[in-house]
């Protein structure tokens, strides 16, 4: 069994004629930019791209088939040389089951299922050009779909205040909303890890997965896991997350909770921290309080521990949270030692020193050894290293 680097959501900006697919997305986060960041930059080995529903970046990728830049795998997943493509696409639901938009992430292993798929999806929903639409169908019905067509189904950053299954979605349980049976696993989201997620029973059967939600190049595997498999291909990642046949997920590596923008609560308008039955800011006199995840979680608590087989979640600081190292010096590093997960968990101390400064090589091995000092995130704004 082989071990691989996967994040499995990243948004696209713009198609390759321009278009805007998520709106809030970078415009360099095309469809080929992604490609050779997460290869060359990053060093990550699959890749789960959500927006591939979208007709434009359909045509892109079937350009780049056509072209033999790019193989469909037999057993699911678009090769790129040593890193695969997923092809997946978020919807948000929000029908009278929900209290709130859940966004829901799925996958199917060809472009010829994708395509079926985006063609359901236009009798469902507004813009089928654009990313982390309203779907007009049940989750339930959402599911079944995917299942119908050999699918993953994944509920997205399930405990962020936002478009989330527990941040509003639900009032405790999935099953209000979703076929518990028809899910694949759960990603977890930024401000929380395993050791959060699993005081939630319910939640003890399904692996977890820990994904960047990248918005931008930059943020590409900021979340990521480590999966054991023969190849990087859909079916294994299926039977991974199923933990059959000796596939499994290794390791979750993430932030720590605190660095996440929503792990406390916090008041909307000036950010000051609040406890979680405040009404009012006692800073500003605001009305609108953001409750954090981890406030959430314990509303929600129904179990003290997770299950043994539960693989680690690593804490781990993105390079790009470590002050003083800016994009320059990122770029020298990573043209030195070949890719951020090399830096992040291979290059030794004295390597490091011989490219940055020794603060900067201090930071990055104290971070890597979870030995930093971190301010928590909150109502949008992320923790930060308080070195």
């Amino acid at each position: 069994m082989n071990r691989y680097y996967v994040d499995l959501h990243i948004h696209i900006g713009r198609t390759w004629t321009g278009k805007p697919v998520k709106i809030t997305g970078a415009k360099s986060l095309t469809f080929t930019n992604i490609i050779e960041h997460a290869r060359h930059e990053k060093g990550l080995n699959m890749v789960g791209i959500i927006d591939s529903h979208s007709p434009e970046v359909i045509l892109e990728m079937e350009s780049l088939i056509e072209s033999g830049d790019v193989v469909e795998h037999p057993d699911g997943g678009l090769v790129f040389g040593d890193l695969t493509v997923i092809p997946g696409s978020e919807l948000e639901i929000y029908d009278e089951q929900c209290n709130g938009p859940i966004h829901l992430l799925s996958y199917f292993p060809n472009l010829s299922v994708m395509r079926e798929f985006s063609t359901w999806l236009s009798g469902h929903l507004k813009n089928i050009q654009l990313s982390s639409q309203r779907i007009y169908a049940s989750g339930l019905t959402l599911q079944r779909k995917v299942k119908e067509l050999g699918g993953i189904f994944i509920p997205a950053h399930v405990f962020t205040p936002f478009k989330s299954l527990y941040g509003k979605g639900v009032n405790q349980s999935l099953t209000e909303v979703l076929d518990p049976d028809l899910i694949d696993a759960v990603e977890l989201g930024l401000s929380s890890d395993t050791n959060m997620a699993d005081q939630i029973k319910e939640l003890h059967d399904y692996t977890f997965v820990t994904n960047s939600d990248a918005h931008s190049l930059a943020k590409i595997a900021r979340e990521y896991q480590v999966i054991a498999m023969k190849e990087p291909t859909f079916l294994e990642l299926q039977k991974a997350l199923k933990k059959e046949d000796g596939r499994k997920i290794i390791a979750n590596y993430g932030l720590d909770p605190l660095l996440g923008k929503y792990h406390k609560t916090v008041c909307a308008e000036c950010l000051n921290p609040a406890a979680d039955d405040d009404q009012i800011c006692s800073q500003c006199g605001n009305t609108k309080i953001i409750k954090g995840v981890a406030d959430r979680i314990l509303e929600l608590k129904t179990a003290d521990q997770g299950p043994a087989d539960r693989p680690p979640y690593i804490h781990q600081v993105p390079l790009e949270f470590i002050p003083g190292l800016g994009p320059r010096l990122l770029e020298k590093l990573v043209d030195h030692f070949g890719s951020e997960m090399a830096i992040l968990h291979d290059v030794p101390y004295d390597g490091l020193k011989e490219v940055v400064p020794e603060r900067i090589a201090d930071l990055i091995l104290k971070a890597r050894e979870g030995k930093v000092n971190l301010a928590a995130g909150g109502g949008g704004k992320y923790g930060k290293i308080s070195d």
